[in-house]
């Protein structure tokens, strides 16, 4: 909180997540109305980013675009965050067989990036929103369990874990009153730093026509009709394109700040 940049991007980002909580109710046009007169507009008091192909408003389609980059934006991480730190901990704590399995799959997944493997599962699963998060979060899960794992091996050569065991405590109830709280600072930094990427990456499948399907609008896909005109009008490539620079830049700071700010090593 000593640095200005920090405060101005935890506002941007509150703004974002307001946006995305109100969603409809704050929309100054319907974002699904077509209108010939009005189409290819530069920006405007009427349309303040332009208008698209259709003479759809690209302001009001940006606004209700932030609700589904935001729902997956918190949900993939949130989502693969439990699983991957329930299965990295089992791992690291019990060791043996189950820690040899999990750690050769999260490897073998590791060798793909995230883009590159949530569009393989996109495209297996085929287009939607529910199997968006579900390719994304899988992605995902392979970072979490790695984190998880190594942080549990730590937890696990301390002496209170040894008191634990000394009077008698069962391995689950050592991993849910021991491990798990003293693994959460790592997971939550993890988890924050990878919303931004969850955010591109849905921009980028919705681009492709893996994510939100129109008529809805997302911002991968009002990039990619605004391709199609961007030399007469390139104003909803540029608008959209911004507001996915700011909102990813304002995540991506945020969660810098919030990894110094838990992790001593960092912090020192």
């Amino acid at each position: 909180m000593r640095h200005p940049a920090t405060i101005a991007c935890m506002a941007i980002c509150a703004i974002f997540i307001a946006i995305a909580a109100l969603g409809p109710l704050i929309l100054p046009q319907d974002p699904l109305a077509q209108s010939f007169i009005s189409r290819l507009k530069p920006p405007s008091a009427a349309h303040w980013f332009g208008t698209d192909r259709y003479g759809r408003d690209v302001f009001a389609r940006v606004l209700l675009g932030t609700r589904w980059s935001l729902l997956l934006g918190l949900a993939a991480p949130l989502i693969a965050g439990v699983f991957g730190t329930l299965i990295g901990a089992a791992a690291g704590f019990y060791g043996g067989w189950f820690d040899r399995i999990a750690g050769r799959l999260a490897d073998l997944l590791m060798a793909f990036p995230s883009l590159l493997l949530g569009i393989l599962l996109a495209a297996a699963l085929g287009p939607g929103f529910g199997n968006l998060i579900a390719a994304v979060s899988f992605a995902f899960l392979p970072r979490f369990i790695r984190v998880a794992r190594a942080a549990t091996l730590s937890v696990r050569e301390q002496l209170y874990i040894e008191a634990a065991f000394a009077v008698g405590e069962r391995p689950i109830r050592i991993v849910l009153r021991h491990v798990l709280p003293n693994i959460a600072g790592p997971m939550i930094v993890v988890a924050t730093l990878w919303i931004a990427t969850a955010i591109r990456i849905e921009a980028t499948l919705s681009f492709i026509g893996l994510g939100v399907q129109p008529p809805q609008p997302s911002w991968g896909n009002i990039i990619r009709d605004g391709l199609t005109n961007i030399l007469g009008s390139p104003w909803p490539v540029l608008t959209t394109g911004l507001t996915l620079t700011l909102c990813v830049l304002a995540f991506n700071i945020v969660g810098d700040a919030i990894r110094d700010a838990i992790d001593p090593d960092y912090r020192e």
